[in-house]
């Protein structure tokens, strides 16, 4: 029996070949309903009010050097790259830190070359709103930040807290972060908005240097209308910083928390 007639009593019978998908959560965090529909509406109200709505996160380290990458390009000839992908092969790391405006379909990215801390998404938050957002929204007194629940962004974590209101107060503006529960970082804007179409734009190119790696995510676009700007950070930041006690014991003062999902949800004043 040939090839040909396999493949149509496959297809009759409804068998294709078929990718795995993942949907299957491991775990329902407690509140996770009722947090999502808090989400659409902070989200509905922030966007009537044209005041921003960023979605942030921070993508894959990568490597940089003459290092394999998934995915194809066109080019002349064959592309010869290292035959294996050793770190102590590299010259350094990046972080890919994310920015993405909900509202007007822009990503802001920072390639740092340091930790990936709370301190650091602080310095992007700061730098992309002096730099873009500040003229966007000249009448906004409240952002609203969508993050995930871990990382440099935990939502249990006091230094986050504290270097939070400490941005806070630099900008002169209201932070009210919404974290996404446990399992569900999917849901966040940026990961299909703005980390998909980059991971699209570095596919099967080398990472020679952060320069490169800069000039390829600018070029990042979508027939949507998708603009993307990128930002070099080599500042070097430190990681296990003590939290001040003084702000253990005032940070009530400063930060408001929802009345029924306080973990997820808070105003930073």
């Amino acid at each position: 029996m040939s090839r040909y007639h396999v493949r149509q009593m496959l297809q009759l019978r409804g068998y294709k070949k078929r990718k795995l998908v993942k949907m299957n959560d491991l775990s329902q965090s407690e509140n996770r309903n009722e947090q999502f529909l808090k989400i659409e509406l902070y989200r509905k109200q922030f966007t009537d009010m044209n005041f921003p709505v960023l979605s942030i996160d921070t993508k894959k380290k990568e490597m940089i050097g003459n290092f394999h990458r998934s995915g194809s390009c066109y080019s002349k000839s064959m592309r010869r790259v290292n035959d294996h992908d050793f770190a102590s092969f590299s010259d350094g790391q990046i972080i890919p830190h994310g920015i993405y405006d909900v509202n007007t379909n822009t990503g802001y990215v920072t390639l740092g070359t340091g930790k990936d801390t709370s301190e650091f998404v602080c310095d992007n938050l700061y730098r992309v709103w002096v730099q873009h957002l500040q003229y966007r929204y000249p009448h906004a007194h409240t952002i609203m930040i969508l993050c995930d629940g871990g990382g440099s962004n935990a939502c249990s974590h006091h230094i986050v807290k504290q270097d939070l209101c400490k941005l806070s107060n630099i900008l002169n503006l209201n932070i009210l972060m919404v974290h996404y529960p446990a399992y569900c970082s999917k849901y966040n804007p940026i990961e299909h908005k703005l980390f998909s179409h980059i991971s699209r734009s570095w596919q099967g190119v080398p990472f020679y240097n952060i320069q490169f790696v800069k000039e390829l995510t600018e070029k990042t676009s979508t027939s949507k209308g998708l603009t993307v700007y990128a930002e070099i950070n080599e500042k070097q930041y430190m990681i296990k910083r003590q939290v001040d006690e003084k702000f253990k014991e005032n940070y009530n003062n400063q930060i408001i928390f929802d009345d029924k999902i306080k973990k997820w949800n808070y105003l930073i004043k």
